[in-house]
């Protein structure tokens, strides 16, 4: 065993489907953000309060993407902690977008279970990831 307390095969660092992780939280959920927004933007004058509502509950789950993102790259504390709450938070806006029509979609009609599905299994996979990964443990313990 090493001195620092992890022997050869045990995987730390941000590395792996932990960078990816990463990835997710800092490049795509911005940009999927930014997609999104630019469309609705363009609806709010009809869909009023309840699509700016919905667009700022997307910017706090974002924004909590972000931190939770440079958290892990910098392997801070509370780094796997912010990233179960944005997790949540993103799955919680997820299903509003989804389940309510204030938020302008294009998706056929019966493709909304899918999507929530996906949407889900998603969420809940990345959770059992933080929670049971190797890598994780040895990164964030």
């Amino acid at each position: 065993m090493a001195p620092w307390g992890n022997d050869s095969t045990t995987p730390s660092g941000v590395g792996g489907w932990l960078l990816i992780l990463c990835a997710l939280l800092l490049v795509w959920q911005p940009v999927t953000l930014g997609v999104a927004a630019t469309t609705a933007l363009h609806a709010l004058p009809m869909r009023g309060l309840p699509l700016a509502l919905l667009l700022a509950a997307r910017v706090l789950a974002t924004a909590t993407g972000i931190a939770a993102g440079i958290a892990i790259v910098d392997r801070a504390g509370p780094a796997l902690a912010l990233a179960r709450v944005a997790l949540t938070l993103s799955a919680a806006v997820d299903l509003l977008v989804y389940t309510t029509p204030y938020f302008p979609n294009n998706r056929l009609p019966g493709e909304t279970p899918i999507f929530i599905t996906a949407s889900l299994a998603n969420y809940v996979v990345w959770m059992l990831y933080l929670a049971r990964s190797r890598r994780v443990r040895s990164t964030f313990d």
